[in-house]
């Protein structure tokens, strides 16, 4: 009975401060339960009345106190932080930006593109496009192992219109050096797709990507495959004699060279740009504060027209470069070789250039197209207007930097080295392309012409890259910009250094 009546008296002396065993400190001090210091503090133990706490239990309990204030405040850090990294992640599981090995990755696809597009270059000049006369994407991965394979393989191209017109004393040896180019060039296409749909997979899989990225890896690879079969199909139209007239050099269609040229650069130019985007999203969130100030900066209306401009000069780049491939498919390259005069004045007489053999209508309503397309006159003709237009724009855009008084104050630093290197690369690629005239289309010039195109259009895109507004990252930087403690010290870094 005794015992009964002290577990009800410590039950009532606990009562009171029930309310406190399930309330914050801050409450408590609000409603007057905590008024002094743990130091001050003498506390009556329910069980024995007129009993004080020993000083060790009140040092324990402050030991506790300090370390769940400690505890509360990295949960809000570690909660801010995830709010302005990858590792924040949507409902679908996909983080919201995706990894940097995922941007150093498609830096490095775009840049076998670059290469696979200037060897196929060199196949087109050296006339080694021709020489395998099959597709095999899976056996044509090993070359002719033996003297039968290699006498195998040079009896099907004894039997192609190339051989017949231009190579009839071709032997073995010069045989297969031409078949080892087209064979290299097959071989870095084939790894080129490989080496991009299993890291893709891979990513998505993993979810390392950004959901909008992973719809755009699909795009691209998708867009590969394409390639593949617009290489070969165009191959197959230069095995065909019904596409050349009785006797003329027999050559791979230029519409489809031109379409092949086209869907390369497409492939180059996607990978490059959202390599570039990941790095920048990466970038601007390791300080969303000063991140969402520079692209607010960015949304200037006076800076409008200068965005608008680079994204011109871009588009009118690859007309330029296509234009090109128009040229090399027609070998339009070899007639005219001087500069800035076409026979006896800046173009040829319109006789010539609208010439009406190439008509195959009887009205002749497709004569103006066809001549544009087919007339190896008036190609280069149209190469030479674009390629000045192209270098017009240039220094248009280099003077309206320069001169313009909104440009100099508004213009980010990094935009204005991006414009002296479209300058610089637009006097490289002219200097290439007039030298590659005047010397009957040389081989090593011609092939770094082709280079050119792609470094001009690469800097073209690196300028827009830092004159663009992203959307989506401006909204990621809002979200991040008031997820952010303001009262934590160093979070910028941290964030950094964890993307």
């Amino acid at each position: 009975m005794a015992s009964l009546q002290g577990a009800g008296l410590a039950l009532r002396g606990l009562a009171p401060r029930l309310p406190q065993l399930f309330a914050c400190r801050q409450c408590l001090r609000k409603q007057g339960f905590i008024t002094r210091s743990f130091s001050n503090i003498r506390k009556v133990s329910p069980l024995s009345p007129g009993r004080t706490v020993p000083n060790a239990c009140l040092a324990a309990a402050k030991s506790r106190s300090g370390i769940l204030f400690q505890l509360r405040a990295a949960s809000t850090t570690a909660a801010a932080e995830s709010a302005t990294t990858d590792a924040a992640t949507s409902k679908s599981g996909f983080p919201d930006v995706s990894s940097k090995s995922v941007a150093y990755w498609l830096l490095a696809s775009a840049a076998s593109v670059f290469g696979i597009v200037v060897f196929g270059g060199l196949t087109r000049l050296t006339e080694s496009g021709l020489s395998i006369t099959e597709w095999r994407p899976v056996t044509g991965t090993i070359p002719p192992m033996n003297d039968e394979d290699w006498e195998s393989e040079f009896a099907k191209y004894r039997s192609s219109p190339e051989y017949k017109i231009l190579n009839p004393n071709m032997t073995l040896s010069e045989f297969k050096f031409i078949y080892y180019m087209e064979w290299i060039h097959r071989l870095w296409g084939r790894f080129v797709g490989l080496s991009f749909v299993i890291p893709a997979v891979y990513f998505v899989a993993k979810k390392k990507v950004s959901r909008p990225m992973a719809v755009r890896l699909a795009g691209i690879a998708g867009l590969i495959g394409l390639q593949g079969f617009i290489g070969w199909w165009m191959v197959k139209s230069g095995l065909k004699d019904d596409l050349f007239a009785p006797g003329s050099h027999p050559r791979v269609s230029q519409y489809r060279l031109t379409t092949h040229l086209a869907t390369a650069f497409a492939c180059y130019v996607a990978m490059l740009w959202n390599g570039l985007a990941i790095l920048r999203q990466h970038k601007l969130l390791a300080d969303p504060q000063a991140g969402l100030e520079s692209l607010n900066a960015l949304q200037n209306p006076k800076l409008a027209v200068f965005r608008r401009s680079v994204a011109g000069l871009a588009l009118l780049v690859f007309i330029t470069a296509m234009s090109g491939g128009l040229v090399a498919g027609l070998d339009a390259g070899l007639i005219y070789n001087e500069f800035p005069t076409m026979g006896n004045g800046l173009a040829p007489p319109k006789s010539e250039l609208f010439d009406e053999r190439y008509s195959r209508r009887p009205d002749r309503s497709d004569l103006w197209w066809r001549n544009m397309l087919e007339n190896p006159s008036l190609v280069q003709l149209d190469h030479r207007i674009l390629a000045m237009t192209t270098f017009t724009a240039v220094m248009a855009l280099w003077a309206y930097t320069r001169r313009s008084p909104t440009m100099k104050q508004l213009l980010p630093q990094t935009a204005k080295k991006g414009v002296h290197g479209v300058v610089a690369f637009t006097l490289v690629q002219v200097s290439l392309g007039i030298s590659t005239l005047l010397f009957l289309v040389p081989t090593h010039l011609a092939s770094a012409h082709q280079a050119g195109s792609l470094f001009l259009l690469t800097w073209v895109l690196v300028l827009g890259s830092r004159v663009w507004h992203p959307s989506r990252t401006a909204r990621l930087l809002q979200m991040a910009a008031k997820a952010r403690p303001q009262s934590a010290p160093g979070f910028a870094a941290s964030t950094a250094s964890k993307s």
